[in-house]
């Protein structure tokens, strides 16, 4: 049966070889593309007058666009494993019929299935890791910059998920092909159901994965410039903080009342007695009305275990779509 399912296996096996190859040597490209740029930019700021914060802007802007595309092409790559490698797997061989021959070999269909799906599974999941271990050396410079590892669309190319991913996408194209019996239509429902999942997972599931903390943020100096904190004044007279940032740490509430020692909303009228165009002046002035904000957030040490996590959570979604496969297979 191994013998058998590499030989059915062999030509998406050496497709996959010469794309990662050529992904790969594209990664090592841009690898050096970051590591001289950021040698130029950030390292090379020494001279008298550089301003090191625009330095690494710089950077940023130069680097963030290729970045972000090779993550969102390795994104890409666990639902086309499931489309192209899960979705034929089974179905092909139920549309023609080369299933008999083997369950006719003392083959049990059990065995059958348990031999394609466990050695295939590896195998995307070898893959999918290779690619991820190198664009995380590639895009290393830029991440220990840019700082956002929790962003929504850097996150899920990074590090263990992209290989959970590509676990649950083939076991899942496998089984819906042996549901379906058809191979178009597993491969459209595998590319349909990974993306439905690529968008409700961290859009309702991850930050849930293990509970937020939550801190009272005074209003000062440097909550108003090196975080980021902007007021808006609301009709109502309340005073809403937006945009405040934690270095590498992901913050959940996006808007926060501000208010004083007790609690209390500061009135508008404070606030807007406090705005004279300056912004570290004015947020000295309102921090001496005692202003303040609560945030929610996730610490930027979780990072690792979010990825742990996530990755489990897509393993155990793999279990159950395997564990679909073989009841119904064992119904015939």
């Amino acid at each position: 049966m191994i013998w058998l399912t590499w030989r059915q296996f062999r030509a998406q096996a050496l497709t996959s070889l010469a794309v990662l190859v050529v992904f790969g040597a594209g990664l090592v490209a841009l690898g050096l593309v970051i590591r001289n740029s950021y040698d130029a930019d950030v390292a090379g700021c020494v001279a008298p007058g550089c301003d090191p914060d625009e330095a690494l802007d710089t950077f940023r802007d130069r680097m963030f666009q290729p970045v972000l595309l090779v993550g969102l092409l390795l994104l890409l790559v666990p639902g086309l494993i499931g489309a192209f490698w899960g979705a034929p797997l089974v179905a092909r061989e139920l549309e023609t019929g080369t299933h008999r021959m083997v369950w006719n070999q003392g083959v049990t269909r059990t065995r059958w299935l348990a031999v394609k799906l466990g050695l295939l599974t590896v195998a995307a999941m070898v893959f999918t890791g290779a690619l991820s271990l190198l664009l995380g050396w590639a895009v290393d410079p830029f991440d220990d910059v840019n700082g956002g590892r929790f962003d929504a669309l850097l996150f899920p190319a990074r590090d263990l998920v992209p290989v959970g991913y590509a676990a649950f996408a083939f076991v899942l194209g496998a089984t819906l092909g042996l549901l379906t019996r058809r191979t178009l239509p597993a491969m459209a429902l595998t590319l349909a159901a990974f993306v439905v999942l690529q968008v409700v997972v961290p859009v309702a599931v991850r930050e849930h994965l293990m509970p937020a903390k939550t801190v009272t943020v005074a209003y000062d100096r440097t909550a108003a410039t090196s975080g980021g904190a902007r007021l808006n004044l609301k009709h109502g007279g309340d005073t809403v903080i937006e945009g405040y940032a934690l270095p590498g740490a992901w913050v959940l509430s996006g808007r926060a009342p501000l208010v004083d020692a007790s609690g209390t909303k500061v009135p508008g009228d404070k606030v807007q007695a406090c705005l004279h165009g300056k912004p570290a002046e004015d947020a000295a002035c309102l921090n001496d009305l005692g202003a303040r904000f609560e945030i929610t957030y996730q610490p930027g040490s979780r990072y690792w275990p979010f990825q742990w996590l996530e990755t489990a959570l897509y393993l155990l979604l793999a279990g159950l779509a395997a564990a679909v496969a073989f009841a119904r297979i064992r119904r015939g």
